[in-house]
């Protein structure tokens, strides 16, 4: 069960008790990012999720804010992606009212001491070093820049090196204040709590704002994409990683879950079809996996395998007859029986934390859907039918318009594009 409360300025405050547990997680989400950026400011969402732990004029220092939290076992953290930007903390229940007022210092009072700024300038490009030295994380930014490419989805969440360098100090803490405001938020309390004492100091630390709710107006561009594209990373790996998919439907349509249930089929398990089809009969790639990242407008499809580069060109051939086989022959009434559980299992083991119970009612808060109990969602994968499966699969793998990048020591992007192609 949950409570969800929605205030005068547009904020939802959502309540989630789970009295078997001894531990609370406290969260907020503002709805702002890599989405709300433009060319010239791409990166401020996250470099301001980097400001907010660098000190208060009550807790001084990064330092002061860790000692007070790992004083009492805390486990914390903060996200930026593209739709929005979150903080949480998790701890013990008897520690409630540190959780509520540390986020709700960290959030209004932070510093924005322009020496701290220029200090976190290195420490985020540091950042943005790792994940381009990981191929492997790295794929997922590259593949998404030429899938969503000229639209708001396209731009990286860390944003250029250059803006990261030279973002000014009036910049970011305009940007603060344009969207972090009560009104542009959802709070978030899950666990083991009492509800009158948790509104009361929720309501008194995060006051209703007089600025309402933003409306959200994501909008995309309809993408013509008349052939298939590939673009190739020269690297010298004797582990390339390949990533290829398609644009599907919005994460907030009836069809996303059918997108769900197709990946887990094909790539979602070890008893997945790619797993076992190219992994353990063929020993062609390492690992190999298909995967739906969902967002407002449009959503991607992806399989992503980890491959020894003598055997890449004979991978993609492989995962191409495996595609192929799925949409024109159709999945069995049993893959889909196994997929549904398969989703179903997961999706009850991680309603178990008190951190995935709030996840769970706030991600289906931010995009504006109506929140459905677990329950629910369940019985709503029990009505996916065989039919809406197998016309999906014949519908999105559409050659002429697949996406496909390498990370490798490859410089002919032909041979890959003869292979869509044919």
């Amino acid at each position: 069960m949950y409570k969800r409360i929605i205030r005068r300025d547009g904020s939802v405050i959502i309540l989630a008790p789970q009295k078997e547990t001894k531990t609370i997680t406290f969260e907020l989400l503002f709805k702002v990012g890599s989405r709300q950026e433009n060319i010239q400011n791409n990166g401020v969402s996250h470099f301001i999720e980097h400001l907010m732990f660098k000190g208060t004029k009550r807790r001084p220092s990064t330092a002061a804010i860790a000692k007070e939290l790992d004083g009492v076992g805390a486990y914390y953290n903060a996200f930026t992606g593209k739709e929005y930007t979150g903080y949480y903390i998790t701890l013990s229940n008897s520690h409630l009212s540190l959780a509520v007022d540390m986020l709700s210092d960290m959030l209004h009072n932070s510093k924005f001491d322009k020496e701290e700024m220029d200090r976190e300038r290195g420490v985020i490009i540091e950042e943005i070093n790792m994940y381009e030295d990981n191929p492997m994380m790295y794929i997922e930014e590259l593949f998404e820049n030429i899938l969503f490419g000229g639209t708001s989805l396209g731009k990286s969440i860390a944003g250029p090196r250059i803006n990261i360098k030279n973002v000014s100090h009036q910049v970011l803490y305009n940007y603060y204040q344009k969207y972090y405001y009560h009104g542009n938020s959802i709070i978030g309390l899950a666990g083991n709590f009492q509800e009158k004492r948790a509104l009361k100091l929720i309501n008194q630390l995060f006051p209703i704002s007089a600025r309402q709710a933003r409306v959200k107006n994501f909008t995309l561009p309809s993408f013509k994409q008349a052939q298939a594209i590939v673009k190739i990373v020269d690297r010298d790996l004797e582990q390339v990683q390949l990533m290829l998919g398609w644009r599907t439907t919005s994460i907030d349509t009836k069809e996303f879950v059918f997108n769900q249930i197709l990946a887990n089929i094909l790539g979602g398990t070890m008893s997945s079809r790619l797993f076992i089809n190219i992994r353990e009969r063929k020993g062609l790639c390492y690992f190999i996996n298909a995967e739906i990242s969902g967002y407002e407008g449009k959503s991607a499809f992806t399989i992503h395998a980890g491959l020894n580069k003598i055997k890449i060109l004979e991978a993609l051939e492989a995962i191409k007859q495996e595609l192929n086989n799925v949409s024109k022959k159709g999945i069995s009434a049993e893959e889909l029986s196994q997929a549904k559980e398969n989703i179903k299992g997961r999706m009850v083991l991680k309603m178990e934390s008190s951190s995935a119970h709030l996840n769970f009612l706030i991600s289906q808060e931010v995009i504006g859907q109506p929140i459905k109990s677990l329950d629910q969602r369940l019985k709503e994968l029990d009505k996916v039918s065989l039919k809406q499966i197998n016309d999906l699969a014949k519908n999105i793998f559409n050659w002429a318009k697949a996406n496909l990048v390498i990370i490798g020591p490859f410089k002919n992007k032909n041979e890959f594009l003869n292979i869509l192609k044919k």
